[in-house]
């Protein structure tokens, strides 16, 4: 059996006693990496400073090698916190505004995947699978075509792909493109995020659509999938069932009292809509007085890139935000928002999750959006809370059971909340377990299985 190659920006190396970090892409992943043998190669998160990066550190454990590399402060500027975060990730989620292209960035974001590939080919076997992850690494497969590489290479896309007006402002369009055509097999999310592809090879007149998936492009053909990425639902739900004896969760429970409980959880970010979000709950509050006192909005937002200015401004306006809100609609006993600002364990989370009787994923725009999913897989399914779910979050074409909303409709994302708390319960068991049916088939062994299932059988490049 060949082995399996991953290649992701960051890679969750066990610690050492061999537990490694308990998301569901990881877990699923490892277990194909542990079925097949094979590596997990990627960034460290470390930087060398102005040094050349030591050699590869890898790490065995079983059928696994964990090879991780430094990169250069330089490389870092540019790779990271430049390109792929100030100029792909605005891009992919429809913010031209905050994209930021500099020539510097971009030559940096293709000599990194050079040295990634670099690093990566003397470890590769012939037959071995290569599976690459996400934006940062789009033009990797291009880079060990070049070196020679002849094994079968799949990309998964994780946040959504635009159209091709929203790309095209973007200075290397076609060379993106035509990295993402050295692939055997390229993954999307959803059916909106292929259509946008596959119209962005045909407006640029670069590609064609074969028919059964098949692409052709730059002189090769290759498969474009979707391959709605999904969670590990049944450990999930037990988990979550266990997680309302832990201590945090239970002292949450009693301080919550009588009122029901909105949940948020977000990563901050300006793609989640978290100031609209709370726009919309003090929109709810005020058209809804007897509410005042009787409800709990919990939003749940560890920091991230703080390195990059829009999300150090963005970290302060939620929490000035969700102050001005507390300080207007509450009371002595009654604090409206509750705003947590950092990490929570994931074993808390699935308990508050059960205890949320609204779940508040209001993105706008997302690939995916997994903590939907968590939401759905968490309930009690005697007394389900109802998902009020972004229609530009991927998820929207998953969960059937969610209420839909326009996250910038703040109007009607307010309605939601309110239809959501007084929903009849026999219509929240039903809703929910159209959801929790779907979750249960199309878990994330099995995304991870039909994904490596089409790249064993995808089409002769050379058409």
């Amino acid at each position: 059996m060949s082995r399996l190659v991953i290649v992701s920006n960051r890679v969750p190396v066990p610690d050492k006693g061999g537990i490694a970090p308990a998301g569901g892409l990881a877990v699923a992943l490892k277990v194909a990496l542990e079925e097949h043998g094979g590596i997990w190669m990627g960034w460290s998160g470390r930087s060398s400073g102005e040094n050349e990066p030591e050699p590869l550190a890898q790490l065995h454990q079983g059928n696994i090698t964990y090879a991780l590399t430094d990169l250069t402060d330089t490389d870092v500027g540019e790779y990271y916190h430049g390109f792929a975060n100030r100029v792909l990730w605005p891009i992919c989620h429809y913010r031209l505004d905050l994209a930021e292209y500099g020539r510097k960035e971009m030559a940096g974001y293709f000599r990194v995947n050079r040295f990634f590939a670099h690093r990566l080919a003397p470890l590769v076997r012939p037959d071995d699978v290569i599976w690459v992850h996400d934006y940062h690494l789009i033009p990797l497969a291009a880079e060990l075509r070049q070196m020679g590489l002849k094994n079968r290479i799949g990309f998964f896309l994780h946040i959504p792909w635009p159209p091709a007006d929203v790309l095209f402002t973007m200075p290397v369009h076609e060379e993106i493109m035509r990295g993402l055509s050295h692939y055997d097999v390229v993954g999307f999310q959803t059916d909106h995020d292929l259509e946008n592809f596959a119209g962005c090879l045909r407006r640029e007149g670069i590609g064609d659509e074969l028919g059964g998936g098949r692409f052709s492009a730059y002189g090769r053909v290759f498969k474009g999938g979707i391959y709605a990425i999904g969670i590990e639902t049944a450990a999930f739900a037990e988990f979550a069932k266990k997680a309302l004896t832990n201590k945090t969760v239970r002292k949450a429970r009693e301080s919550i009292e009588h009122r029901s409980l909105i949940i948020g959880v977000d990563r901050l970010d300006y793609s989640k809509g978290i100031t609209q979000r709370i726009d919309a709950f003090e929109r709810f509050i005020l058209a809804n007085p007897a509410q005042q006192g009787r409800v709990t909005y919990l939003q749940i937002t560890p920091k991230s890139r703080s390195e990059v200015p829009e999300y150090e401004a963005m970290q302060r306006t939620v929490a000035e935000q969700a102050g001005r809100v507390n300080g207007a609609l509450g009371a002595v006993d009654w604090v409206p928002i509750r705003y947590i600002n950092r990490s929570v364990g994931r074993h808390i989370l699935a308990g508050l999750y059960r205890l949320g009787k609204v779940g508040l994923v209001t993105p706008l725009r997302d690939g995916m959006n997994l903590v939907a999913k968590e939401y759905v897989a968490a309930q009690d399914p005697d007394d389900p809370g109802v998902l009020v779910l972004s229609r530009f979050a991927g998820a929207a074409r998953d969960l059937k059971g969610a209420l839909l909303v326009n996250p910038y409709d703040i109007e009607g994302t307010a309605n939601a909340m309110a239809r959501a708390l007084s929903m009849p319960l026999e219509e929240r068991k039903d809703r929910w377990k159209t959801m929790m049916d779907h979750l249960l088939e199309h878990d994330v062994s099995r995304w991870c299985r039909d994904f490596l299932n089409d790249l064993a059988t995808s089409p002769d490049p050379s058409g």
